[in-house]
């Protein structure tokens, strides 16, 4: 069985994402013959002489009209060797939440970047937030190859620049591939256009990247989702009180008769069942969901954490995070909002903005407030201590949104403890 690998697409507007999408499923042939018959179509209703690759992903009415990707698209596709989920982003800078939604799970970021333009603003954001999100493998697409004659000197110097940037923001080793995507130079099948290059084609290149580490290597963390007692009629038909606590184990691995504790509570149980649907587990591991039920009379509810015993997650009541600012309007200290961490959700204060990243600069500089899209430091206040991992240590654990307590919208993505360029690497 081939393993999988998590995938997303970032760059500027108009630098070919979309396309690049489009020819990866259509040269490796992962698009269904009417799939292709509808492209084809549509595309000469545009006047075009070819597919146009890109009707492909964008799968919104507004975004085949104007011709732009405006929502993650989630496509699934396979060769001989891995199996992939691709997440195409959206490159206008007002729809950079997107972004972080597509690499927050990614395993590789493939960043495009068009030979004829190099490094512009969106480049540097899309790799901060790569950075910042610790994705583990960037693939820079310099894509419009062809535009350039196929130069080999635009090439090495496009890569470079990016890689500068990339490595200034906490990323060590960013691959680099010339591509044309409305051609296919170098996308699935190596190029003759390019014969100074002797790299791998971009999907050789992913098919051999390894997949971010296996949740299912670390300490055991499992947010209860759900508290499941049936109606008292049907235990007493089964003469069994039944109480179970069901949620997906988001790290590690749980078995029958592990020690394990409630948190915040900080209680101490024993695993005496693991159930999956019908059917009854030894084992549990990352990322199954199951029901887990517990020894003695434990007060659990929606929202706790239940964790190894000999791994406990100290409770924080202040975090200092990270946070790529998602809202329409600013942040300032004071500010009251929600913290999302896992299953819980609590109220909190901003403390203060200690820092915004100046993407041109490529370090923290002093901000006392934040607005959309920008990337910087906060502290906040809790009004309920709660279980907050390191970023650095855990993708999962130390990872929270902050949301508006008036309508629900998620304001920002933050990752705690992570480290901004000039202060080490998260």
């Amino acid at each position: 069985m081939s393993t999988l690998l998590r995938l997303a697409t970032a760059g500027s507007v108009d630098d070919g994402k979309s396309t690049l999408v489009g020819r990866l499923l259509h040269d490796s042939k992962s698009v269904l013959a009417d799939q292709l018959d509808a492209v084809e179509r549509v595309s000469r209703d545009r006047g075009l002489t070819s597919a146009d690759l890109a009707l492909l992903t964008d799968g919104l009415r507004a975004e085949r009209e104007q011709g732009i990707t405006i929502d993650v698209a989630y496509r699934y596709f396979a060769t001989a060797n891995r199996s992939f989920v691709l997440a195409d982003c959206p490159g206008h800078v007002q729809y950079t939440r997107n972004t972080v939604t597509g690499s927050s799970t990614a395993d590789a970021l493939v960043l495009l970047v068009d030979a004829r333009k190099g490094v512009l603003e969106q480049t540097r954001r899309h790799l901060a937030v790569a950075g910042l999100m610790r994705v583990p493998h960037v693939v820079i697409a310099v894509n419009k190859i062809d535009l350039v004659e196929h130069s080999e000197e635009v090439f090495a110097t496009v890569a470079a620049d990016v890689r500068a940037v990339a490595t200034a923001l906490g990323i060590p080793d960013a691959h680099a591939v010339p591509v044309s995507a409305l051609h296919g130079d170098n996308v699935v099948e190596r190029s003759a256009g390019t014969p100074w290059y002797d790299g791998p084609s971009l999907l050789e290149l992913l098919e051999t990247l390894s997949p971010a580490t296996d949740p299912a290597t670390e300490s055991f963390r499992m947010p209860v989702q759900l508290v499941i007692r049936p109606q008292a009629a049907a235990r007493a038909a089964e003469h069994v009180e039944y109480r179970g606590y069901a949620g997906q184990v988001a790290s590690g691995a749980v078995r029958v008769g592990d020690e394990v504790v409630v948190q915040p509570s900080g209680t101490r149980s024993r695993v005496v069942g693991i159930d999956l649907g019908e059917r009854s587990l030894d084992v549990a591991v990352a990322p199954q969901s199951v029901t887990v039920r517990l020894a003695g009379d434990v007060d659990v509810s929606r929202g706790d954490l239940l964790v190894a015993a000999d791994d406990v997650v100290p409770l924080r009541q202040e975090v200092q995070a990270l946070v790529c600012w998602l809202g329409d309007t600013p942040l300032h200290p004071g500010a009251r909002v929600l913290v999302k961490h896992g299953a819980r959700t609590v109220l909190a204060v901003v403390r203060s903005v200690d820092g915004r990243l100046d993407l041109d600069a490529l370090a923290l500089t002093p901000a006392d407030t934040l607005t959309l899209n920008d990337i910087g430091r906060v502290t906040v206040r809790l009004a309920s201590p709660l279980p907050v991992e390191s970023y650095a240590e855990s993708r999962r654990g130390g990872a929270f949104l902050l949301v508006d307590p008036d309508d629900g919208r998620t304001l920002a993505a933050a990752m705690a403890d992570a480290t901004a360029p000039g202060e080490g690497v998260s």
